[in-house]
């Protein structure tokens, strides 16, 4: 099984670090669908969304201004592949952290049962 898991992070690692520079800088499935009906207007050097359409009355996300928005590193379209392998490390940290906590609870059921069985 570790093997399958070394396998899948280094696949995981290879596709945000290298193919992620290849993306399309579209909008996706969800955005182009909210986006039906608008026209881009700019106003005052930005571009707003004009017109009868969902993405009219999107607001940014809280986080809109981290470090690592839009898949970027500050912004640097440059960072994409370095966004990435840090975004796959972050939630393969997370994942290690979940399936150890699991493994402790499972240790200390385990254990529990053990003690109350031996006497």
């Amino acid at each position: 099984m570790t093997g399958f898991l070394s396998a899948f992070a280094a696949v995981a690692v290879l596709v945000a670090g290298l193919l992620s520079y290849v993306a399309s800088s579209q909008p996706d499935g969800l955005d182009a669908t909210t986006q039906r009906g608008c026209t881009v207007v700019q106003v005052d050097g930005a571009d707003e969304l004009q017109g009868d359409c969902i993405a009219r009355n999107a607001q940014d996300h809280h986080l809109a201004n981290s470090p690592l928005a839009d898949y970027t590193i500050d912004g640097n379209d440059k960072l994409t592949g370095v966004a990435g392998v840090l975004g796959v490390a972050a939630a393969f940290a997370v994942l290690f952290a979940v399936v150890n906590l699991i493994r402790a609870g499972r240790r200390k059921d385990t254990a529990a049962v053990t003690e109350s069985g031996s006497t």
